[in-house]
C-alpha cells in the first residue's frame, strides 16, 4: 500500500472518475447487440492463442462481456455491481479505485497467458469488486430481487467457499482465475486482515481464560466425605454436618445415619 501511496501523490489526477459506470454502458452496448448478433461474443473472450496471433481487441474487449442472464437478473447485477463500484470509489477515492481494477485486470491477463488456450471473462474481476465492499460493509442488508433481506457478509462466505471449492477442483484456468482475482483484495485489505486476526486471537484468549477461572473458583460447598458426592455432582442431594465426629465433617443424606464417629469434635 505505501507503493500505492506514492503512485497517488504523483498520479493522483489520472484517475478516471465512474469507471464502474463507463462499465455497464459498455456491457449494456454489446448486451443488446449480442441479442440481434449472438455470435459477435465470440470475438470478446480473452484467449491468449489468439491475442498472439494478433488479436489484440481481446486484452480490453473481455472486460465488456455482459451477464448472461435475462434482461432482469442482468437489470439486477448492474445495480449491485454499480452500487458496489460506487461505494467503494467514494471510500477509497477515484485514483485508489482505479488501481484496485487495475490490479486485478493486470493479474487475470498475466494468469490467462499461463494457460493461452482457455476463454477467460471478467467473472471474478467483477467479484473481488464484490469481496472488496463486502469487507468493508459486512453489515450491509442486501435485498436480493428487492424482497429477501440478506446480510452481505453471508454471500461474501458463500463467494469464499466457492473459491475454495474452485482451488481445489477446479480446472487450471478456474483456479489461476480465482488466484489472480483475490490478489488486489489482499494487497488492498492485508493489513486489516491481520488486524482482524490479532483481535481474534485476543478474544479467543480472554474467553478461554475467563472459562478456565470460572471453572477453578467453583468449588463445591457440600462434601460427603464417604462417597465424595458434592452439591455440584447431585444438587438433589441433602448434606449434613455431625457435630459428634472430629472436625464436624459433611455426609450426604445416605451416609449420615450409619456412618463411624471419628472421634470427639472440640
Amino acid at each position: 500500500m505505501k507503493l500505492i501511496d506514492k503512485l497517488e501523490r504523483r498520479y493522483g489526477s489520472w484517475g478516471v472518475p465512474n469507471l464502474t459506470l463507463v462499465f455497464i454502458m459498455a456491457q449494456v452496448s454489446v448486451y443488446i447487440i449480442s441479442y440481434a448478433q449472438p455470435q459477435i461474443l465470440n470475438a470478446f473472450f480473452l484467449k491468449p492463442s489468439l491475442v498472439l496471433q494478433g488479436q489484440v481487441w481481446r486484452l480490453l474487449s473481455f472486460l465488456v462481456i455482459p451477464p448472461f442472464m435475462n434482461p432482469i437478473f442482468a437489470f439486477f447485477f448492474w445495480y449491485l455491481f454499480y452500487l458496489m463500484g460506487n461505494s467503494l470509489e467514494h471510500y477509497w477515492g477515484t485514483f485508489r479505485y482505479n488501481m484496485y481494477l487495475l490490479i486485478g485486470y493486470l493479474a487475470t491477463i498475466v494468469a490467462s497467458f499461463i494457460v493461452p488456450d482457455a476463454i477467460s471473462s471478467n467473472g471474478f474481476l467483477q467479484g473481488s469488486v464484490f469481496l472488496a465492499f463486502a469487507f468493508l460493509n459486512p453489515d450491509f442488508t442486501l435485498y436480493i430481487f428487492f424482497i429477501l433481506p440478506v446480510k452481505i457478509k453471508w454471500l461474501a462466505l458463500i463467494t469464499w467457499i466457492f473459491y475454495a471449492y474452485t482451488l481445489i477442483f477446479g480446472d487450471w484456468i478456474s483456479r489461476l482465475m480465482v488466484i489472480s482475482s483475490v490478489l488486489n483484495y489482499l494487497l488492498f485489505f492485508w493489513s486489516d486482515l491481520k488486524d482482524r486476526m490479532r483481535t481474534g486471537g485476543r478474544h479467543m484468549t480472554s474467553h478461554a481464560s475467563r472459562f478456565s477461572q470460572t471453572k477453578v473458583e467453583k468449588e463445591p460447598f457440600h462434601k460427603c466425605i464417604i462417597c465424595g458426592a458434592t452439591d455440584l455432582s447431585h444438587p438433589d442431594m441433602d448434606f449434613r454436618y455431625c457435630p459428634q465426629c472430629s472436625g464436624t465433617p459433611g455426609y450426604c443424606i445416605d451416609h449420615l445415619k450409619d456412618h463411624i464417629h471419628t472421634g470427639t469434635a472440640n
